[in-house]
């Protein structure tokens, strides 16, 4: 059985970084207390994206962090990460199960209740619901309102965490939804001190009950 805490999902954007100070910034959110990692690369060549998921992957490795690897089966297979994340336009949940077999994470992007119902029921591990607030990533989003992620919550038994614009200042509005977490990318990625900014984001979402602080049992 796969054991994994999506409760502080971070999300990576190295676009504004060299290698050395993206790198750096990735283990200050580990050191916060992130607790499940997604490398998103939307723009690299293959040999790259495996060059530099294989560097992110000895960081997450030290600190016992599982590594998903955003839209890239090959990707995933060829660091052996953890997981996997698809979207509407990568291979099938289904497809990617049969490659990546039933140990790996395999997580999906949903935006209605009959998209998350859809994946679920191919063998997602877990869906990516969004975006709350627009973003300043450089992904494609649709907003979806809090009423739909409380539908999804309710419709499925995986994991269902809320990400898009998230930050500790307006994660407010997820208040009494029973997400299973948060994912951030700029509230961490861009922050002057990540680790700092995955601490008080954690703490935040912590007092607002979206995620389950040491000990609390598991809704």
């Amino acid at each position: 059985m796969k054991h994994f805490d999506t409760s502080l999902y971070f999300i990576t954007d190295s676009t504004m970084y060299e290698e050395e100070e993206f790198l750096r910034r990735v283990e200050a959110a580990l050191q916060g207390g992130v607790t499940i990692m997604q490398i998103r690369e939307k723009n690299k060549s293959t040999r790259a994206y495996i060059d530099l998921a294989e560097k992110v992957h000895a960081l997450t490795k030290r600190y016992g962090v599982p590594l998903i690897i955003d839209d890239r089966v090959d990707v995933a297979l060829a660091v052996n990460a953890e997981g996997v994340h698809l979207g509407a336009e990568d291979m099938t949940v289904a497809a990617a199960r049969k490659i990546l077999g039933e140990d790996k994470i395999i997580g999906a992007t949903a935006k209605t209740v009959s998209w998350a119902l859809d994946e679920a029921a191919q063998g997602a591990d877990y869906l990516g619901v969004g975006a709350i607030y627009p973003t300043t990533t450089k992904v494609k989003t649709v907003l979806t309102s809090t009423d739909t992620l409380r539908e999804i919550c309710g419709a499925v038994s995986i994991p269902v965490n809320a990400i898009g614009g998230l930050n500790r200042d307006n994660i407010d509005v997820l208040a009494g939804i029973p997400v299973a977490g948060i994912c951030a990318v700029s509230a961490i990625m861009k922050a002057e001190d990540p680790k700092k900014a995955a601490e008080e984001l954690k703490a935040r979402a912590e007092a607002l009950g979206l995620i389950r602080r040491k000990g609390e049992t598991e809704r």
